[in-house]
């Protein structure tokens, strides 16, 4: 069995492990933070210490290309959690503006 054949490859942003909807970014990270496999495997039960080991092994197989890749995703998901912000903001500055419209002129 390669490596590559515990993961589902769905798009440059999305490897997941394979019968899995979690991406391999779920098990790095708690691995990056010094979590044990054993201790990844209590925080995902569903996974297996042979998926949990291929994982890592795919890290450190191709360090450079996953380190690049999670850079990506956080830099996605920090993207995603400005603009999500704006429209709040912009809600907010709505009902402020809409407010100051009802009040009476002193």
């Amino acid at each position: 069995m390669r490596l590559e054949d515990y993961f589902d490859f769905l798009d440059a942003d999305t490897i997941r492990l394979k019968g899995h909807r979690l991406g391999i970014e779920d098990v790095l990270d708690l691995y990056l933070e010094g979590y044990s496999p054993e201790q990844i495997a209590l925080e995902f039960p569903d996974l297996n210490l042979e998926l949990i080991h291929a994982t890592i092994t795919y890290y450190w197989h191709d360090q450079d290309k996953i380190e690049t890749y999670l850079t990506r995703l956080d830099n996605i998901v920090a993207e995603s959690i400005r603009q999500e912000s704006q429209k709040d903001a912009s809600a907010v500055v709505k009902r402020i503006h809409a407010s100051q419209q009802m009040q009476p002129a002193l």
